[in-house]
């Protein structure tokens, strides 16, 4: 009997080990399964303006799925921070915390980071001379949308056209930090254009002055604009109904019809 129950005892305890080890395999291979599809990658401990160099208390890495990984992505923190000596790589634009380091958005080892980088494929950056008034009273920031107004000529031919919608201030005076948000009166913005734009630009900048318009963030459409003349504007009644009761008279009309007319 006894040999019998050692017998009974050691066939449950293999049974058990069994169904452990067997547990166990599958939930290392879920596992295996359910962290094979993740990457770690390196993203932006805090923010970092334009131009600062890289230092590795700006990094941190975070897990990110690997079939969503954007090209240009950085996965060691080796390869962002320079060798102990060496020139370091610099933000070619201002990164967020929490922003995804991509090859497109640092500079190379020593790389000298300027306004340039910053700009669109075969872009141009132009400067418009402004003062307060122009410049919406110093309220236009670098990362700011703007379209340019150009006012020309004198007297009855003073007139006044849109000639560039939707352009991006990419500087002000020598300031190109988009996460400056304090106003200050400027005296030169400098704007990106493409090489047309340019053009039309250069050329409206010495037919009159220029004006800059603050874009809403909500504006979804551009559309053309026709120029305004000053004697579009000069009217002799005020463009807005006018609802002051108007006195009212009556006109006997032959001998017994009377009317009401309402005095102008």
């Amino acid at each position: 009997m006894r040999v019998g129950s050692l017998l009974m005892t050691l066939v449950g305890l293999g049974v058990a080990g069994g169904a452990v080890f067997i547990a166990r395999t599958q939930l290392e291979t879920t596992s295996d399964a359910t962290t094979s599809g993740i990457v770690e990658v390196v993203a932006a401990a805090e923010d970092i303006p334009f131009g600062s160099a890289i230092e590795s208390h700006m990094l941190t890495s975070i897990r990110w799925p690997s079939e969503s990984v954007p090209k240009g992505v950085f996965t060691e923190f080796e390869t962002l921070l320079p060798r102990a000596g060496g020139e370091p790589r610099r933000a070619k634009r201002a990164l967020a915390q929490g922003e995804l380091l991509l090859v497109s958005k640092v500079s190379g080892y020593g790389e000298k980071v300027t306004i340039v980088q910053t700009l669109g494929e075969n872009n141009r950056a132009m400067a418009i001379n402004v003062d307060a008034g122009s410049g919406v009273g110093g309220f236009v920031t670098p990362g700011d949308f703007v379209d340019v107004l150009l006012t020309q000529g004198r007297g009855e031919n003073l007139s006044a056209v849109t000639v560039l919608q939707n352009i991006r201030i990419v500087g002000v005076d020598q300031t190109s930090d988009e996460q400056v948000d304090q106003p200050g009166i400027a005296r030169t913005v400098t704007v990106e254009v493409t090489p047309e734009q340019g053009q039309k630009l250069a050329l409206a900048q010495q037919a009159g002055k220029l004006s800059l318009s603050l874009r809403s963030l909500d504006t979804l459409e551009d559309k053309p604009l026709a120029a305004v003349r000053l004697t579009d504007i000069m009217v002799e009644r005020s463009p807005v109904p006018d609802d002051t009761p108007r006195p009212v008279i009556r006109v006997r009309r032959a001998a017994t019809s009377v009317e009401e007319v309402q005095v102008r």
